[in-house]
């Protein structure tokens, strides 16, 4: 299977999104409406982070707004406009990193400094996010499985029932083709961070720029047709 940069955006969403879970007292840094249920949990159960995951969503919103703005007033093609925007992801997933190592243990989710570096892993993913929408549009989503894994399940039960023509079944085979290895690179991203977790602590964090930086070059050498 070819490693393309939509597998590994795919990965790293789930890992960072399983590393910052992990580290940052239940703070969802990719699936940041995760947080409403967290911040709820929190509330009831006195637990620390709950500003924080009250935060994530409109610091993932402005910095979307604030990513188009820069995407607009580059004006530049597609791939250009999408390693711009993926490199700055590699620099505050660096930061972030930097943070985690400098400040953690996060064993109050509510520090300055544990909200300081959520939130900046928030804006690295919200990031990614945004220019996979904007710049791979024909890409299944590489932080959020329901919609994807909902899909494939239709798709499965439509081909075991045989109730789909032949050329449903050839379309149903294509999507199955690109959808099923972007929710195994996700699952992947969230076992390898749980493990990594668990051995090495906070030091999880240095994988992720390494990762976002090989898709930067992932779409230098081998840009994909479907970048708009």
């Amino acid at each position: 299977m070819k490693i393309s940069a939509p597998l590994l955006l795919g990965f790293n969403g789930g890992y960072v999104d399983t590393a910052g879970f992990l580290a940052l007292q239940g703070l969802f840094t990719a699936h940041v409406t995760g947080n409403f249920v967290t911040f709820g949990a929190a509330m009831v159960e006195g637990t620390s982070g709950a500003f924080a995951k009250l935060l994530a969503l409109p610091v993932f919103c402005v910095t979307i707004v604030l990513a188009r703005f820069v995407a607009v007033r580059l004006g530049a093609s597609g791939p250009r406009t999408l390693k711009t925007l993926l490199t700055i992801k590699v620099l505050l997933l660096g930061v972030a990193a930097a943070f985690a190592l400098a400040w953690g243990p996060f064993f109050d989710g509510g520090s300055w400094r544990a909200i300081l570096t959520g939130m900046t892993l928030v804006c690295a993913m919200a990031i990614q996010n945004g220019a996979h929408r904007v710049h791979l549009p024909k890409a299944p989503p590489s932080t959020l499985m329901t919609g994807t894994t909902t899909q494939v399940m239709l798709d499965l039960a439509d081909l075991l029932s045989g109730v789909a023509s032949p050329q449903q079944r050839a379309d149903i085979r294509g999507r199955l083709r690109r959808m099923v290895p972007n929710v195994v690179a996700f699952a992947a991203g969230c076992g390898v961070a749980a493990l990594i977790f668990i051995g090495f602590g906070l030091r999880a964090f240095l994988l992720p720029p390494l990762v976002a930086l090989a898709t930067v070059i992932a779409i230098h050498f081998d840009a994909d047709p479907e970048i708009a």
